[in-house]
């Protein structure tokens, strides 16, 4: 399966790799082998598509070759988790998803949210724009912004910190 899938990819025409029809050709032979996971290497980009339940993550960066090691068991797809930090009580919103961070809504806007902020467990904090969808970030949290973990239209990983929250503040 993973030969065709990259003959197919290599064979078509512009050779892009966030051509829709070729993601979705590759969603098609993944439900079609069973398969759940595809990894794809072309020269310095990466595109890995994995399967959580009845969603397909579609996951596409530079790739930097790394010494190979064992690869974690997939993680469920979840919305924007808040996990307990250490001792300082502060509560981390974590990446749902691996995209690019906007803090406004558009580039002449204010930030959704700011360090001082009190947030409750539906404001939004961020957008996450993931192949040209942009996905609201809601707080899932109350409490007050004590940090912004990333930087305005940056790369974000899945799970990655965003903010930290005091939950008492």
């Amino acid at each position: 399966m993973g030969s065709d899938a990259e003959n197919e990819m290599a064979n078509s025409p512009g050779g892009d790799v966030f051509d829709v029809r070729k993601i979705r050709r590759l969603i098609e032979l993944m439900n079609e082998h069973d398969l759940n996971e595809v990894d794809l290497r072309d020269g310095d980009v990466r595109v890995r598509l994995r399967k959580g339940g009845d969603t397909i993550i579609t996951e596409a960066r530079p790739y930097a070759a790394a010494p190979a090691a064992p690869a974690p068991a997939p993680a469920p797809v979840v919305a924007a988790a808040a996990a307990p930090a250490v001792a300082d009580n502060s509560v981390v919103i974590k990446s749902p998803m691996v995209g690019t961070f906007y803090s406004s809504p558009n580039p002449e806007s204010p930030p959704f949210v700011k360090v001082g902020d009190h947030v409750g467990n539906d404001t939004i904090v961020c957008v996450i724009e993931a192949m040209k969808v942009f996905n609201e970030i809601p707080a899932e949290q109350t409490g007050k912004i004590v940090a912004v973990l990333v930087q305005n239209g940056s790369p974000v990983e899945y799970g990655q910190p965003l903010f930290k929250i005091d939950p008492k503040g």
